[in-house]
């Protein structure tokens, strides 16, 4: 997945089994976590969404924000064309997500946003760029900044393993979800990252199924 490649059939059925496992594996309900903390009802919002691959994040907030009767403006980025292409082209009903081509370790946005959003990407980093992006992004944000991943464990890594044999069969799949648990931070690296990035009252916890996330937020919304 980290590969430029050309738009193809394995690589949207690739897409479409990560949307799956997100949306059954605890993705979608960590980041509802936060936007049950962060979002009131009827309120008008901007987000950031941060190596967001096929955008399945985006419009899972834009659709947990109409049912919300909230507004909440998104402007998605990755820097592979090919993903950018198909989130553009599953997004064609969601005229309020945005999408940029854009390598998030040098990106930076015009203006704040209320909330940023990085899910599932920091184990494709090696720990000082994990580091540089943590520093960076910090003050992208008005309200709040939530950084998502997998959190290694041995545990974590026998459930992929048996997760993968029997229920994945896309070799891209199988590759990406091992490789990835295995990349993972641990929930002691994460939490060193953060602070190596100079984060200082941050929430950091574990979610189901072996994920975690750090957070930074303002105290009018803490």
């Amino acid at each position: 997945m980290d590969r430029p490649q050309p738009i193809s059939d394995d690589l949207r059925l690739d897409l479409d089994n990560i949307e799956k496992l997100n949306r059954r594996f605890g993705s979608y309900d960590l980041i509802r976590h936060f936007l049950n903390r962060w979002i009131l009802p009827a309120e008008s919002v901007s987000l950031l969404d941060l190596c967001t691959g096929s955008g399945d994040i985006p419009r899972f907030i834009a659709d947990w924000s109409r049912a919300q009767n909230s507004t909440v403006r998104i402007h998605a980025v990755d820097f592979q064309p090919s993903t950018l292409s198909i989130a553009e082209a599953r997004s064609v009903h969601y005229p309020e997500i945005s999408y940029e081509a854009a390598d998030v370790l040098h990106f930076s946005p015009a203006q704040p946003f209320d909330i940023i959003i990085c899910s599932l990407a920091l184990h494709h980093f090696a720990f000082p760029d994990a580091v540089d992006l943590l520093r960076r992004i910090r003050g992208f944000a008005r309200r709040g900044v939530v950084v998502a991943d997998l959190a290694r464990s041995d545990f974590g890594i026998v459930g992929i393993y048996l997760l993968t044999s029997l229920l994945v069969k896309h070799p891209m799949n199988r590759f990406d979800a091992r490789l990835s648990m295995r990349r993972a931070f641990s929930f002691r690296e994460l939490a060193a990252a953060a602070v190596a990035a100079g984060w200082s009252g941050f929430g950091h916890r574990r979610f189901p199924v072996s994920r975690q996330a750090i957070w930074l937020e303002s105290k009018a919304r803490a």
